[in-house]
């Protein structure tokens, strides 16, 4: 006789070792949520030692939970120090763009690329003890000090400005002084902004725990 149960614990097994992805069913309706954490991972493959949320893996996801008609809503777990600009904006445009309820919640930390995925969500959160790093984008490697340079990175910086202050209630303003200040990192420019400041710049609606995004999310699909 085939056990129904036990080859659902192992799909939902593979499924967070895989993926860092799972669907919870209750009486509030079913819910799939989804961890991006470490560093966002794009086009190279970051060293094995590096802890990574590959986007080829949350794309089709979300494309997925849009179209499910078993979920009801979508729950983001935030714990991530950047990565890939191109592959994190990518992320949070399709969670920015999905008809369902979706609820984020900032834990540990939500820096760089992780402040668009964090605001993308139809509500967002973030836990008393995070932070999220406001900077200018960086690159590693080569690169050519050259007008164009300049552009291109002036360019992807007011991508995300756009972005963050569309999907926030953060001004433009505020956004960009706190991404170029030179008080707060002795090596480099940028803004570590803790919980409650989060709320009061309008970066992030709400200070709260897993609980607290949870019931947002039940009101929603409700």
């Amino acid at each position: 006789m085939c056990d129904v149960n036990s080859n659902d614990e192992k799909q939902h097994d593979n499924s967070i070792t895989q993926t860092g992805s799972i669907t919870t069913h209750s009486a509030y309706g079913n819910i799939h949520c989804i961890t991006i954490v470490g560093q966002i991972e794009g086009h190279l493959e970051a060293p094995q030692q590096t802890k990574t949320t590959k986007y080829e893996h949350i794309i089709p996801q979300i494309t997925a939970i849009e179209e499910a008609d078993d979920i009801n809503g979508l729950l983001i777990l935030l714990n991530t120090v950047g990565g890939d600009v191109e592959a994190g904006l990518a992320i949070a445009e399709l969670i920015a763009g999905m008809k369902k309820p979706t609820v984020s919640l900032v834990l540990g930390g939500g820096h760089s690329i992780g402040v668009p995925l964090a605001v993308a969500a139809k509500q967002s959160f973030i836990a008393p003890s995070a932070a999220m790093t406001i900077h200018p984008v960086r690159m590693s490697g080569t690169i050519i000090a050259s007008p164009q340079t300049y552009s291109y990175f002036k360019s992807i910086q007011e991508r995300i400005t756009t972005f963050v202050t569309t999907h926030s209630n953060i001004s433009a303003d505020i956004f960009e002084k706190l991404m170029m200040a030179t008080d707060q990192m002795s090596a480099d420019v940028g803004t570590v902004v803790g919980g409650k400041q989060a709320v009061s710049y309008g970066l992030i609606d709400h200070v709260g725990s897993l609980s607290d995004a949870l019931d947002c999310l039940h009101q929603m699909i409700k």
